[in-house]
């Protein structure tokens, strides 16, 4: 389809793509609002832990929300979605993926950009509950990747899943995080590998035959972190292998239900490879908004409601 045009027109203060970035993710509240959790097991003995929130009136319209690297379904971002879903007659059900939910999972492997295996069961899970007709799911950052690829990389979905949105994609993985390496994402950086590093720190001590002190030394970069950790622990050969099989650019062009992607261009963590406006082209299921501000995960509005959960919001509605 045809790029789409945007009208994403911030104040100035917002229209710098870091303050756009930090506002979203350390200083916007979501009050009100409350989730209920249910854990399901999964088909490899782990677990995952779903946050749920219904609408008032009944519905059989289920919206999913994945969360970005180091998220969890709590973020303002999920809640957000969340609560203005709810608002308009959506169910929502906010995945914490493996690790994620405040309790380490139960084995060493965890989550990745690319684990479309812990979705599908999300939704086999959900599809025996035979309440809901309509399912849509919609991705930030990482969770936008694994959306994207779950989407395309399997020849027949299930009949109930609708459409999608993805949020601020890294649709290439090896283009991203060369951003993240680069001198303007310094401190992002360094947020994410503390993390990181804590949650693999717990692993060791669960896991202490996989990995040892000195491998958890070398790491000095994100992308030493996927080849020491990433990679292994979930069978790829090295990052850069993990990069190429779990990248969504390479999926999109076999996407067939409607999918929305808005990746704004001053979103510090896209190379530009992460704007897949070939791809779009060619694929009439396949929309792009390349807002010129929004940051990563950011998209200030009005009324503490962003404006990719209104667009979020209207692309769903047009595709009930």
């Amino acid at each position: 389809m045809p790029i789409l045009e945007s009208k994403y027109n911030p104040p100035h203060f917002f229209k710098n793509g870091h303050i756009s970035t930090i506002y979203a993710g350390l200083i916007r509240q979501v009050n009100g609002f409350n989730q209920q959790r249910e854990r399901i097991e999964l088909m490899d003995g782990d677990f995952l832990d779903l946050d749920w929130s219904l609408s008032k009136d009944e519905s059989d319209r289920l919206v999913i929300l994945l969360h970005g690297l180091e998220g969890d379904a709590q973020r303002h971002y999920i809640t957000g979605s969340a609560k203005l879903f709810n608002a308009n007659r959506f169910d929502a059900c906010a995945v914490n993926f493996r690790g994620c939910s405040g309790e380490s999972n139960l084995l060493y492997r965890s989550y990745h950009s690319g684990a479309t295996e812990d979705l599908r069961e999300v939704i086999r899970h959900v599809l025996e509950n035979k309440k809901y007709n309509s399912i849509y799911i919609k991705g930030f950052s990482l969770g936008g990747n694994l959306l994207l690829k779950y989407l395309g990389e399997q020849e027949i979905l299930p009949e109930e899943i609708k459409a999608g949105v993805a949020i601020s994609v890294p649709c290439d993985l090896h283009s991203s995080c060369q951003q993240l390496l680069s001198p303007k994402n310094v401190l992002y950086a360094k947020r994410f590998k503390r993390n990181l590093l804590r949650k693999l720190r717990q692993k060791q001590s669960l896991f202490p035959e996989l990995i040892s002190d000195k491998e958890i030394h070398s790491i000095v970069t994100l992308k030493d972190f996927d080849d020491v950790y990433t990679s292994k622990a979930h069978n790829f050969k090295d990052a850069l292998d993990y990069y190429t099989q779990c990248s969504s650019l390479q999926f999109l062009p076999a996407i067939k239900v409607p999918a929305l992607i808005i990746n704004a261009k001053n979103d510090s963590f896209l190379g530009e490879t992460c704007y897949p406006y070939q791809e779009v082209d060619k694929n009439n299921a396949l929309y792009l908004e390349v807002p010129d501000h929004g940051g990563h995960v950011g998209f200030w509005g009005k009324n503490n409601i962003t404006y990719t959960e209104k667009r979020a919001i209207e692309f769903f509605m047009n595709n009930l």
